[in-house]
């Protein structure tokens, strides 16, 4: 079993990483001061496989559970839902002693911790990601979030789980589409902070693509690692952590663009990834082989790289809603080189135009 502490100024908590881990989740529960109620927020494809195996296993370890299904998909991050969420909660009488946990991918993550940070000026919330991208970085970290029609994740607040349960067996059910969106993410924290791991990755990329569960393990734990570290050290996004963010910019206004619907979010960040890169070349920050070398790796996991029939203009507009714009300035992250990456604001707008028109 893998363990990763997450230790931050006033709250500290562990990230287990271990094959069978919902039918642990219990026990690791029962190590924190909690109530006996907690209010399980899944959706309508997890909740058939795995709500009543984690259940099952809270009654036996003593808790009252119930399980709350929402609609699937990005649709589900609203206030509309949240207020779904609130009144299950109230009904039950959910005191701040009493958990909420999410079990499914980011959507449900971001809703759950949100709900759980609100209810009664916060409760306690736990993760239980199902998805490879909920699991190597949403889950991570204590980003919680809904969505406005005018841009993604702008209402929410930082709100650190108590712990987070990951199972890689899980993935086994996850759909192929899904796997590879998670992936890249994975390739995320290679470039942005581990040379050494991108390589890992392109030396293993067909091993992660057919689920090899040694490979997956040790990517899991290795970005939860890297995720732990940056968030210690910049827990509510001032400088460091923002480079957690590659890929993301672009990302985030392909998705709203797509009405959050035509690419899943790690598409798109593959996608806004490449934009990134493509940009960094043009501001001559980095080499070309270092472009290359990050496209091809995309590429050989099956990921985007283009959002065809998209507008440069209409994106741009999205841009200037990101949550990350001070004073009118998007703040970008851009490569210097395969495992390092700067924030820069002020980027020429000729030159965001220009990485625009050779992803649409």
């Amino acid at each position: 079993m893998g363990e990763v502490s997450v230790d931050l100024a006033q709250h500290r908590y562990t990230i287990h990483i271990n094959a069978g881990g919902i039918n642990r989740a219990g026990s690791l529960m029962n190590a924190l001061p909690l109530g006996k109620k907690a209010l399980i927020v899944t959706d309508e494809n997890v909740g058939p496989l795995y709500a009543g195996t984690l259940a099952d296993n809270l009654v036996a370890a003593g808790y009252q559970p119930e399980v709350l299904t929402v609609a699937a998909g990005e649709a589900s991050k609203s206030m509309d839902t949240a207020n779904i969420v609130f009144t299950q909660a109230i009904r039950m009488g959910l005191d701040r002693k009493s958990a909420i946990i999410a079990l499914g991918g980011g959507v449900v993550g971001d809703l759950a911790g949100f709900t759980a940070a609100t209810y009664l000026r916060g409760v306690p919330f736990i993760q239980v990601p199902t998805t490879l991208l909920a699991q190597v970085d949403s889950s991570v970290g204590g980003k919680t979030a809904v969505n406005h029609s005018l841009g993604k994740n702008l209402i929410g607040c930082f709100y650190q789980p108590s712990l987070v349960v990951i199972d890689p067996e899980v993935l086994n059910t996850l759909p192929e589409r899904e796997l590879k969106a998670g992936l890249a993410e994975v390739v995320k924290y290679g470039v942005i902070a581990d040379r050494n791991f991108f390589a890992y990755l392109a030396a293993n990329a067909e091993a992660l693509l057919k689920r090899s569960p040694a490979i997956l393990a040790n990517v899991i734990e290795t970005c939860c690692q890297l995720k732990a570290q940056v968030v210690a050290e910049d827990e509510r996004e001032t400088s460091l952590r923002m480079i957690l963010n590659l890929g993301h910019t672009i990302g985030h206004a392909v998705e709203a663009a797509g009405g959050y619907s035509e690419y899943s979010h790690g598409e798109a960040v593959a996608i806004g990834m490449h934009a990134a890169a493509i940009v960094s070349r043009k501001l001559d920050m980095c080499a070309p082989e270092d472009m290359e070398g990050l496209k091809t790796l995309l590429g050989r996991l099956g990921l985007p790289l283009k959002a065809p029939g998209y507008q440069p203009e209409e994106l741009m507009r999205y841009l200037a809603r990101d949550k990350k714009v001070v004073s009118g300035e998007v703040s970008w992250i851009l490569m210097t080189s395969i495992g390092q990456v700067k924030i820069i604001r002020g980027v020429p707008g000729e030159a965001v135009m220009a990485a625009l028109a050779e992803i649409t």
